[in-house]
């Protein structure tokens, strides 16, 4: 399959996250469109035009100093990206498979845009908001024929980080979570799907992670580069290749029950405690590896393998980590 045969992508706004979403598709041989909405005279928009092409051309130049990239590579990978006024929106978003909104983070800005968009590309592409804050069911209201939209957050770098948290609302279609999934899927990314709650799934965790480690550094338990040290070369190490879940059958969910007793008791602090679901959990007896379930399901999985392979894409990490060293054998 060819460019011209590939779906075409088109990316509302020609902000950070448009030219990021752009370089993974063009990169994955998909046509795209940035479209600017913000009306502009023609000396603004060729500003805005040759910036965001110019900081394309310096990600993919980024990405060939990373790999095998030539100059006559980036410069075909170039051909596939373009920049369209506002003016051009009503011929360009018809054609698109996907329409990638992007315009700032403000409820009403998403909804008007959201509104124009949808009326613009006619019934048939699927919408898709980045936001990174706003609920999916905040502006689907403003989006004609809502089945087809959902929210869709790339992590930042987005050419970059493979995670994609898809968040369909109450009257998107299943098939348009499916469809999303799969051509996410085809240019490389991993999508998730999640409920329609306040923060998705990495950011929930991470502001509590962040706020935890910034506590930390206030409360002169370590130092900030100490603190970002554990993080990397324990916390991040781990969790490279073991999900957080997974982890906690790994060690067993009784251990984080009583740690976090502890916890709780020592810091005087509940937001230490476990939730329900750990003491339910230990109370059916799925404390995870140990009794063949927990959070996930090992019923008839080779165990010994499975830590077997667990343990190698560790070694791996250290590896990659440039930690890995030979054995001292005299």
């Amino acid at each position: 399959m060819s460019a011209a045969t590939r779906p075409p992508i088109a990316c509302l706004g020609a902000g950070r996250m448009g030219r990021g979403i752009a370089v993974a598709f063009a990169y994955a041989g998909h046509r795209v469109v940035i479209v600017d909405f913000k009306p502009r005279d023609a000396t603004a928009f060729a500003a805005l035009a040759g910036e965001a092409l110019a900081e394309i051309r310096h990600t993919l130049e980024s990405l060939g100093r990373l790999t095998d990239l030539k100059a006559a590579d980036i410069d075909r990978l170039m051909e596939r990206v373009s920049v369209a006024p506002e003016a051009e929106a009503a011929r360009v978003l018809p054609a698109a498979a996907v329409v990638f909104e992007g315009v700032p983070e403000v409820v009403e800005l998403k909804r008007e845009a959201l509104a124009r968009a949808s009326r613009l590309a006619g019934p048939e592409p699927i919408i898709a908001s980045t936001t990174s804050t706003i609920l999916v069911d905040d502006i689907a209201p403003a989006v004609e024929e809502p089945r087809r939209f959902l929210n869709a957050h790339w992590l930042n770098p987005a050419h970059l980080v493979p995670l994609v948290e898809l968040s369909p609302g109450a009257a998107t279609a299943p098939e348009v979570t499916a469809r999303l999934t799969a051509l996410l899927e085809s240019i490389g990314k991993v999508p998730v799907t999640c409920a329609a709650r306040p923060g998705y799934i990495v950011p929930r965790i991470q502001a509590l992670a962040m706020n935890e480690a910034a506590r930390m550094v206030e409360e002169g338990v370590a130092s900030a580069a100490d603190v970002d040290k554990a993080i990397k070369y324990g916390f991040g190490f781990r969790f490279a290749v073991l999900g957080l879940l997974e982890f906690i059958d790994w060690g067993g969910g009784d251990i984080l029950y009583y740690a976090s007793r502890y916890l709780e008791g020592a810091l005087g602090d509940a937001r230490y405690a476990a939730p329900d679901i750990v003491k339910t959990n230990m109370a059916e007896g799925r404390i995870g590896l140990r009794t063949g379930a927990g959070f996930l399901d090992y019923a008839g999985r080779d165990i010994a393998a499975y830590r077997e392979a667990r343990l190698a894409d560790l070694a791996t990490q250290l590896k990659a980590m440039g930690l890995a060293r030979p054995p001292v054998l005299d």
